[in-house]
């Protein structure tokens, strides 16, 4: 056995995406104790720039110590109680991720569906509700991964308070990628993942619980499922100031590399990383059009950082795919679920966003498929 060594690869898959190297460089800094003074600090920066990322004021606002599927799991786990009746928008993969957490955790799952490629139906959802007054919950993807769809979390939201509905909102794709405004559209409890347009390495998930959600978190009637994830636990470790109670240990390198992303995302601007994202899209978009390669989705409700485009009529999806990576070092996604073998995914997510990554891909993609 010997060391590891990973080829050097360009990733504009749909995550992880191409790690900036001050983040690999501030997870090579020295590893300090969980509780010690100098960490503990460090921990309420993140909370802060997490914070402002998120557009919240929520105090409960935090890295959940696992990734993004560990932060849909502690939002379900601790607002949904057994019996308790969740609408749960499904228009991708992770719509249906959402639907089985609901099922573990005892609840009542009422899906809305919409074809994939679309986004979710504020006018179903306004049915559904309706039609199910005792519903507790809705549950959406903001920016689903399996088909770059955005739906309008902000009328969405809206909707699920005007049925006295909580909201559990997925974010991974979406957080620094594109506009995304906890406090003002009304977002009750929302999570995410380090390893797309923050720049920063899987592993870590942010998570944000408003007050109205704690609340129904601290009055449960039910011990929530999941240890680890209890909020009830976590709180006290995630807490203001320097006295935590000890919950577990903390990825310390790892949260030096959200820090140095948060930082990062700080010195370029909220929205001039918004634009970024845009802008990349747009250069992608020219460039794959060109070539006569079609987008999945409409251009209106179309994620910037995730791209769905339709393989080629008669192009083996494989064989391409491999071609990239074995030849190029570009790695680019395969579709998911009822896309799979239909569509390619091409991310442009923090570090990854930039044109020097977007001409390196176009012109790949052109000799592969020449060939």
């Amino acid at each position: 056995m010997q060391s590891f060594n990973p080829p050097v690869r360009t990733l504009m898959g749909p995550g992880p995406s191409d790690v900036h190297p001050r983040i690999l460089s501030a997870m090579a800094r020295p590893t300090i104790g969980h509780l010690d003074p100098a960490f503990v600090g460090m921990m309420d920066e993140v909370k802060t720039m997490l914070k402002h990322a998120f557009q919240t004021e929520n105090a409960m606002t935090m890295p959940v110590s696992a990734p993004g599927s560990a932060g849909m799991e502690t939002c379900f786990a601790n607002l949904v109680e057994p019996g308790d009746k969740v609408v749960v928008c499904i228009n991708g993969v992770f719509g249906m991720r959402m639907k089985e957490n609901v099922e573990r955790a005892g609840g009542v799952c009422v899906e809305v569906h919409d074809d994939w490629g679309k986004a979710v139906s504020p006018e179903k959802v306004e049915e559904t509700l309706a039609a199910n007054a005792d519903a507790k919950i809705l549950a959406f993807v903001h920016a689903e991964t399996s088909t770059g769809a955005c739906s309008d979390a902000k009328t969405l939201c809206e909707i699920a308070r005007k049925h006295d509905c909580l909201t559990i909102v997925d974010a991974v794709t979406s957080l620094g990628g594109v506009e995304l405004r906890v406090d003002e559209w009304g977002i009750d409890a929302i999570y995410s993942g380090t390893q797309k347009c923050l720049s920063c390495t899987p592993g870590l998930s942010p998570v944000s619980f408003s007050e109205k959600a704690l609340d129904k978190v601290r009055n449960r009637k039910t011990k929530v499922q999941s240890w680890f994830l209890d909020l009830n636990l976590v709180m006290g470790y995630w807490g203001q100031g320097a006295k935590r109670a000890y919950h577990h240990t903390a990825p310390i390198n790892a949260l030096y590399a959200l820090h140095e992303s948060l930082v990062m995302l700080h010195e370029e601007g909220l929205e001039n990383a918004w634009a970024r994202h845009k802008s990349m899209h747009d250069k992608l978009k020219a460039g794959l059009e060109e070539m006569g390669i079609g987008f999945v989705v409409d251009e209106d409700i179309r994620l910037p950082q995730l791209n769905s485009v339709w393989i080629p009529e008669g192009v083996d999806d494989a064989a391409v795919r491999s071609e990239l990576l074995n030849t190029y070092n570009l790695e680019i996604g395969a579709g998911l679920g009822d896309f799979a073998g239909k569509v390619w995914r091409i991310g442009l997510m923090g570090f990854s966003a930039k044109e020097e990554n977007v001409l390196f891909c176009l012109s790949a993609l052109k000799k592969v498929l020449n060939k």
